[in-house]
């Protein structure tokens, strides 16, 4: 028999041959379907009464330039802030409104799973292509949230903080499902540290936001 190519057993169930390669594949494949299902029906119903709430205060304030959005907290968390920038409305319209279409696929998807529907590879690399799409798109929130804007809106944050999960368990269960982690050590070695990975992206949004407005929350104490 050929040498083992490396795969990732972490989540495969008991009772299958340790040297049957493609059978500790197909078992990965299906543990992070099931995982990913989980994360896209919950970080999906999350992201998308985000994106609804924000919606609604949009319309709000846009009706009424003397409203004052509930998610004002401070000069820092303060919804109004950030939704009179440009940036909120990136392609002409609000940006939560792609939230709610994103996530209503994103929840969609995970329910099916949930129902036993078998997703195709097209639909999965699809998915891949939105999720890292809405990933980079964050991305740039957060930069221009820290750096242009000089505002935070919650919302805003609660919908970072599912996009992230959000993309990389689907990103390391369509690296099992086309073998990538079969074929490379590093792929399989970044799939395992996905964990490592969420904790490390989040310590530096928040090490960035501390930084940034330090001067206020120092003027607190």
């Amino acid at each position: 028999m050929s040498e083992s190519a490396p795969v990732d057993t972490t989540t495969t169930s008991t009772g299958i041959d340790p040297d049957d390669d493609q059978a500790l594949l197909a078992e990965a494949v299906r543990s992070w379907t099931r995982i990913a299902a989980w994360v896209l029906s919950i970080g999906g119903v999350i992201g998308f009464v985000a994106s609804f709430v924000l919606t609604v205060e949009r319309f709000e304030l846009a009706a009424d330039p003397d409203y004052v959005p509930t998610c004002n907290f401070n000069p820092v968390l303060s919804c109004g802030s950030v939704m009179a920038k440009p940036q909120a409305a990136l392609f002409g319209f609000p940006n939560p409104l792609l939230g709610i279409a994103g996530f209503a696929v994103v929840i969609t998807t995970g329910v099916a799973i949930f129902a036993g529907a078998r997703l195709a590879g097209w639909y999965w690399a699809g998915l891949q292509v939105g999720v890292t799409a809405a990933m980079a798109f964050i991305c740039w929130l957060i930069y221009s949230s820290l750096y242009s804007i000089g505002a935070l809106c919650p919302y805003c944050m609660v919908v970072w903080a599912v996009t992230l999960p959000i993309f990389v368990f689907v990103s390391v269960r369509n690296a099992h499902a086309s073998g990538l982690t079969s074929r490379s050590g590093v792929a399989l070695a970044v799939a395992r540290s996905h964990a490592l990975i969420l904790v490390l992206a989040v310590t530096l949004v928040v090490v960035l936001i501390a930084v940034r407005f330090w001067s206020y929350w120092s003027s607190l104490y």
